[in-house]
């Protein structure tokens, strides 16, 4: 495995000189060495793919030099229109090193939202156009790739591809925690609001631990998965799939169970379900102020006003908590509200080591959530 300090400097050594992108499981370790280590205004955790890669066009259009954008393998989907449209060669030919989490390699078991998209990254870097390396797991040989990689943007003037395996990056840990006093945490949050809403309620909850804790909580609750659609991939569109139900089933709560990084990931989302005027339709938003599944980064969230947003964008009832004790009060009223509703939740992060996974497969939580919505 190579130290993550020891690709950083190599990178900042050949003139790479900013960073940007969307934390992933992969490179949770290199992603928090450079969240510690990299100066003041030479990085940020982008609300997607795309906009990493709109902030390193920038970076280069302003001083020449070459930014590098990170993500999961998950995100070249939200890349393609900026990857082709802007720092194409035919384009404004801008040179940049994607360093890409490889989810899903074939022949490595994985979750089956990462299955398809591990398959096909590689060729769809080929239909890209864009020359990608798998980054080794031996040090030498780890740094001439990285080295290349770089001489390669450059010479180019045009993005460049490293894959990275699991188990590529020894552990580093985040050192740098933004401050978060907050006494509760998700999975609380995540139980509350589901011992309180309506047994005919439809629930959406969003990728990562929510969806998890969403599972765990009826497992323990004897109450079967029927009621609940577990958005497994897809970050940011969880809110968008309750819209639709809730446009369906107009005569049925809906509620989604949000996070603050799939929130930014497509605010404008906020917009399009504010002003929806759907009665039925209750947006619930636990913000713990990180992107909490891979590894603690942290987003901007605890730092704007939510509530304030989603006023503006045309919610009905708006209010927020972070208060254990004014939970069953404020749940109680989201119930009876009338939507569009939206309800913020700051918590603090973290989730319990032994947090399992769903046991059921997706075709049968899909199956099960069928039968039960089309029965309302």
């Amino acid at each position: 495995m190579i130290p993550s300090h020891v690709i950083y400097d190599t990178l900042l050594g050949d003139g790479v000189s900013f960073f940007a992108g969307v934390p992933d499981s992969l490179l949770k370790d290199i992603c928090a060495y450079i969240t510690d280590h990299a100066p003041s205004g030479r990085h940020v955790i982008a609300a997607n793919e795309g906009a990493a890669v709109a902030l390193a066009t920038g970076w280069h259009l302003a001083t020449g030099e070459v930014g590098l954008v990170y993500l999961q393998n998950s995100g070249l989907g939200n890349l393609v229109n900026p990857l082709t449209s802007l720092a194409d060669p035919e384009v404004y030919s801008i040179p940049m090193v994607l360093l890409i989490g490889w989810r899903g390699e074939p022949g490595v078991p994985d979750e089956p939202q990462h299955r398809k998209q591990g398959r096909i990254t590689p060729d769809m870097l080929a239909a890209l156009e864009i020359p990608a390396a798998i980054l080794p797991d031996t040090l030498e040989d780890a740094v001439e790739t990285v080295r290349a990689a770089v001489a390669a943007a450059k010479s180019r003037n045009a993005p460049q591809a490293l894959l990275v395996r699991k188990g590529t990056f020894e552990s580093y840990r985040l050192r740098h925690h933004p401050s978060n006093p907050l006494a509760m945490v998700r999975e609380d949050a995540v139980k509350r609001v589901l011992g309180t809403i309506e047994d005919s309620a439809v629930v959406v909850s969003t990728t990562g631990m929510t969806s998890r804790e969403v599972f765990e909580y009826r497992e323990s609750a004897g109450e079967g998965h029927s009621k609940d659609f577990l958005t497994v991939g897809c970050m940011g569109h969880a809110s968008q799939i309750a819209m639709g139900l809730a446009l369906a089933k107009k005569d049925a709560p809906v509620y989604c169970l949000d996070g603050d990084g799939a929130v930014l990931m497509h605010m404008g989302s906020l917009a399009i379900m504010g002003t929806s005027g759907l009665r039925n339709l209750k947006h619930v938003v636990i913000n713990n102020g990180a992107h909490d599944s891979v590894g603690g980064q942290p987003t901007a969230a605890l730092r704007i006003n939510l509530l304030e947003i989603a006023k503006a964008c045309g919610y009905q009832w708006v209010a927020g908590t972070h208060d254990a004790g004014e939970m069953g009060d404020l749940l109680e009223k989201l119930k009876h509200a009338e939507g569009p509703a939206f309800l913020e939740i700051r918590v603090n992060k973290g989730s319990r080591p032994d947090l399992g996974r769903p046991t059921t497969t997706t075709h049968e939580n899909k199956e099960q959530f069928i039968a039960f919505v089309r029965s309302l």
